[in-house]
This record gives structure tokens, sequence and C-alpha cells, in this order.
């Protein structure tokens, strides 16, 4: 068994498998702010696997998100309708989406590549977010991803892995014919 087949394996059950590291990290990262820059990825197989590679131009960000189901705002003045249907609301967005987009805030210069979970306890989530820096001359020469260079913005258009799971895009053929371009574009005509 290879090196990153093993730690695969250790993060199928990382709870079992990790142990106290796994309560440790999980405590640190609370005491974090929401989003961070960090050295090396947590999990390497996944990050290697999604595109990550230990050069110049490529930047982990961890991420911080609330769990569970959100609120809607209440509407302003008077008593709330029973019917408001404010809470126990789904939004559109998957909280991984939403990790990637606040790592691009935080690091504008930066494009998103992709994301995968590292960890959660009662309140929070942890996701891991790839960047790259499109105007780095590494990233530029690189043809495996300097198609990246030209795709501006590409988290806010839903074009990472997350953002074409949300948009109902991982479907092919039979049954998926009014799935694109989007959502909204499909209920317009």
């Amino acid at each position: 068994m290879g090196l990153y087949q093993r730690v695969s394996e250790l993060w199928k059950r990382p709870k079992e498998s990790l142990g106290d590291l796994w309560k440790e990290r999980l405590i640190k990262w609370r005491r974090e702010e929401s989003v961070v820059r960090i050295e090396n990825p947590t999990r390497i197989d996944r990050a290697r696997n999604l595109g990550y590679k230990a050069k110049q131009g490529y930047i982990l960000a961890r991420v911080r998100l609330r769990r569970g189901g959100r609120k809607r705002p209440k509407p302003a003045g008077g008593r709330k309708p029973s019917k408001a249907g404010l809470v126990k609301f789904t939004p559109d967005k998957g909280l991984r989406w939403i990790a990637e987009e606040r790592a691009a805030r935080k690091f504008p210069n930066l494009e998103v590549l992709n994301s995968y979970y590292v960890g959660e306890d009662g309140v929070y989530k942890w996701y891991e977010v790839i960047l790259v820096d499109p105007n780095h001359p590494v990233i530029k020469k690189d043809p495996k991803i300097n198609w990246i260079v030209h795709d501006k913005g590409r988290v806010f258009r839903g074009r990472t892995s997350a953002g074409q799971r949300a948009r109902g895009l991982r479907g092919r053929g039979k049954g998926f014919e009014k799935a694109r371009p989007s959502k909204r574009k499909r209920l317009s005509k």
C-alpha cells in the first residue's frame, strides 16, 4: 500500500484512526480566524487528487463555517406570520461552495481551483480550498494549469466542482436535457 492510499484509508474514519490528534486539531482550529492561509495540506492525497501541486503559485486556505440549516431574515416590523418559512430553510448553495467563495473574497487576486472537507465538530465545519495565482509566471508557463488565467471569478459563476454540483450539472445524457446551461436560464424560457 502506497503513502497516499494509506492516508486516504485513515481519512475514511478520522475520529477513530487519528484519535487525540483529531481532537487537538479541532480545538486549535476553533480558536483561529474563519479563513486562514496554511502552508501544507491536511489531506495530501485529496489535495493532489484535486489538482494541488507543491510549487509556487498554489496557495491553501482553511475555511470555517457554521453547521446546520440556515434562517431567513425576519420581516421588518410587527409579528412573524406563522407560515413565513423562516426556519428549516435550505439554501441553493452547499457549504463547500460558500467556503470557496469566502476564500476567494479573502484573497481577491487568486482563483479557486477546488476544495475538500477536513473536519467538523458540533458547531463548525472546515474545508480546505486550493487557490491559484493566475498572474504568477510559473502558473502562466505550466500548460496543465494556465487555462485558469482566462477564467476570472470562476467560483462566483459556479464553475468549480462544488458550484457545478449545486447547479445540478453533475448528470449527463437522458433525463438531464434541461439541466443546462443553468436552472435560472432554463426557467426563464
